[in-house]
């Protein structure tokens, strides 16, 4: 009973609304042209859990996927792992996102083996399942703006039973970075002796399940990879509509 109670929960909770997202500033082509595998695309969801996460987080940013195949794979098709309450972890194309606004961090510094390992991490665990048994844990989603504290709103995400929450999309790609030893937003702490005098510092992973969208984009260890600049961006070669060319319309109206 509560497994069928889960699984209505989550087409409640993950059914899309374009309607609620009015602006789409994406170049799919670029982005498409610019994504390496081990890549993180985050995403701005219109779901209900997309609401719930963003306003729980304070960020644009309700979802997270991991790049694990690119355009240098020869195949024409861009790939992703993602982590959903109705799915678990599963693989789909770039091009479910074509239409949604979205944002690409890239890990600094990473080899080319530690990207592929990584890649590797989320491929090994499709197939693992969200347990929508746990309707405690669905529950959470249902009041998108629950009237509680900033400080508090984050811990409200890992209410419930800790095996489906790291089986949400940010804590698996959390935990395919943190198998190669890579930071996002550690905790890092001041050794000191006794006397006080400082003997250095030591870093310390945070919990996955802590980990959220919204993290990989403030991480310093992660850059922001604009895909439309990075293409080749010239504002001289846009097509502006006549008497669209420039300055602001007010301007004309009160010359």
């Amino acid at each position: 009973m509560f497994a069928r109670i889960g699984r209505l929960l989550g087409r409640i909770l993950e059914r899309d609304k374009p309607g609620d997202q009015p602006v789409v500033a994406q170049d799919h082509a670029a982005l498409t042209a610019s994504i390496r595998v081990g890549d993180v695309l985050l995403v701005e969801g219109r779901a209900k859990v997309s609401t719930a996460i963003k306003y729980l987080t304070q960020s644009t940013w309700s979802h997270a996927a991991l790049c694990v195949q690119d355009l240098s794979a020869g195949t024409g098709e861009v790939l992703l792992v993602e982590a959903t309450i109705q799915e678990g972890a599963h693989q789909v194309p770039l091009a479910k996102y074509a239409n949604f606004n979205t944002r690409l961090c890239r890990a600094a510094g990473l080899s080319m083996d530690e990207r592929a390992a990584v890649a590797r991490y989320m491929v090994e665990r499709i197939g693992m399942r969200y347990d929508t048994r746990n309707i405690i844990d669905l529950a959470r989603y249902l009041f998108p703006t629950p009237p509680i504290p900033v400080r508090w709103r984050r811990s409200l995400l890992t209410l419930g039973s800790g095996d489906p929450t790291r089986a949400i999309c940010s804590s698996l790609v959390a935990q395919a970075f943190q198998s190669v030893g890579y930071p996002i937003l550690p905790q890092i702490e001041m050794l000191r002796e006794s006397s006080g005098r400082p003997l250095g510092t030591i870093w310390r992973h945070r919990h996955a399940t802590l980990i959220v969208p919204r993290d990989f984009d403030l991480s310093p260890y992660f850059a922001v990879v604009k895909p439309t600049i990075q293409r080749g961006f010239d504002h001289r070669r846009i097509p502006w509509a006549p008497g669209d060319e420039g300055g602001w319309p007010g301007e004309r109206l009160l010359g």
